[in-house]
């Protein structure tokens, strides 16, 4: 694994008390970053998450917020920024696929309205808003952003339509924020393939099974294997920008 020292650094982390989010916030941690994992606030994982970071000595916040909703997800970047003393990293993990079960692209009548918009609120606009609130201070300190897509928005089939051009419109995202905040703060994106998460681990064994075959490291990626990546391209990468870093053990080879 890679290794950074990154005493006196800030890092704010979505959806950051599970899965990859989770991972990333607890090696940022570990690595000395001062760690705001956000959180949405009805949810009894966050509290419980940064209890055990805590005792484990780490220096982790709360900063909890929905990203899907305007003004909101504005707030709680503002907040966990003034909570930190700045921002030097800031990480757009939080994301949802809107359904248990992999919805064929043939059952296009289950793209509704509703569905379109919570997942483009989420995993697109979501970003964004994020983004945008936390510009300043990462120009201040000639940070990094990272965000979260998938091998779904580089031409792979993902859980939906919906969740493939969410993660598509993410990559346009990370290529256009790493002009627009240029040359102060690089942006990049990392897109795993399947990940073992809480939400994954409820897939049938075959399409587990499915992902490993694909994979010509012949497994499935683990949540530490994606944090390296954003550790990566946080802590180092000084001349990477507007690029993807796909995780996925060669799915898509």
């Amino acid at each position: 694994m890679i290794t950074a020292d990154l005493a006196g650094k800030t890092a704010l982390v979505t959806g950051g008390a599970s899965g990859i989010g989770l991972a990333t916030s607890t090696m940022l941690a570990r690595m000395g970053a001062k760690v705001a994992i956000n959180h949405l606030e009805d949810d009894p994982t966050g509290p419980a998450r940064l209890s055990e970071l805590r005792a484990e000595g780490l220096d982790v916040i709360s900063a909890p917020g929905n990203v899907s909703v305007p003004g909101n997800a504005e707030a709680m970047t503002a907040a966990a920024i003034e909570a930190l003393g700045g921002l030097d990293y800031l990480v757009n993990n939080a994301g949802t696929s809107g359904t248990p079960d992999k919805i064929p692209p043939s059952q296009l009548d289950k793209m509704t309205e509703e569905f379109w918009q919570l997942l483009l609120n989420t995993n697109l606009i979501g970003a964004f808003r994020c983004a945008h609130a936390a510009a300043d201070a990462l120009k201040a300190s000639r940070g990094a952003i990272v965000n979260m897509t998938s091998i779904a928005g580089i031409g792979q089939q993902g859980s939906s339509i919906a969740y493939a051009a969410s993660k598509s419109g993410l990559v346009s995202l990370t290529r256009s924020l790493a002009r627009g905040l240029a040359p102060e703060v690089r942006v990049n994106a990392v897109a795993p393939g399947q990940t073992k998460t809480p939400w994954t681990e409820n897939w049938p064994e075959e399409r587990k099974q499915w992902a490993r075959d694909q994979s010509v490291l012949k497994r499935r990626s683990s949540p530490e294997d994606i944090a390296e990546a954003v550790l990566f391209l946080c802590a180092g990468a000084s001349m990477v920008t507007g690029h993807v870093l796909v995780v996925d053990g060669g799915m898509t080879l």
